[in-house]
């Protein structure tokens, strides 16, 4: 699987969430490749990581299933979603634009990156 590019704003001092449903190739309804379907990523964990850039040793933050910051299959119907979750005490200790990707690992210990991209940082005003 090759991971996708979503670049977002997160804004200082201010809760931030996404919902990201993942999807893959219907590759025996279509050989093209051109319908998709839910990916089913039930029993997997996730982890992400925001860090200044690429060659950064330490990460800004670093979101993962077991720390609660990331939540897979959110809803009782979900089965290919992850919700991403920080809270305002945690977006006001970044300080800089960055860039992440999202990984999840399957039971059988499978990773695969899903998503990756910029963050742009919108700085807070009122404190």
């Amino acid at each position: 699987m090759r991971a996708g590019t979503y670049n977002f704003t997160c804004e200082q001092g201010a809760t931030f969430t996404r919902l990201i449903e993942l999807e893959e190739p219907d590759l025996v309804a279509d050989p093209t490749g051109a319908i998709f379907v839910p990916l089913n990523i039930e029993n997997y964990t996730a982890r992400m990581q925001i860090r200044r850039t690429l060659e950064s040793t330490s990460p800004m933050i670093t979101l993962t299933t077991e720390n609660g910051r990331l939540t897979v299959n959110p809803g009782p119907d979900d089965t290919n979603k992850i919700l991403i979750t920080l809270t305002d005490e945690e977006t006001m200790t970044l300080t800089t634009d960055g860039v992440y990707d999202l990984e999840i690992e399957s039971t059988d210990g499978v990773v695969s990156r899903i998503l990756q991209g910029a963050v742009a940082l919108s700085p807070e005003v009122t404190r």
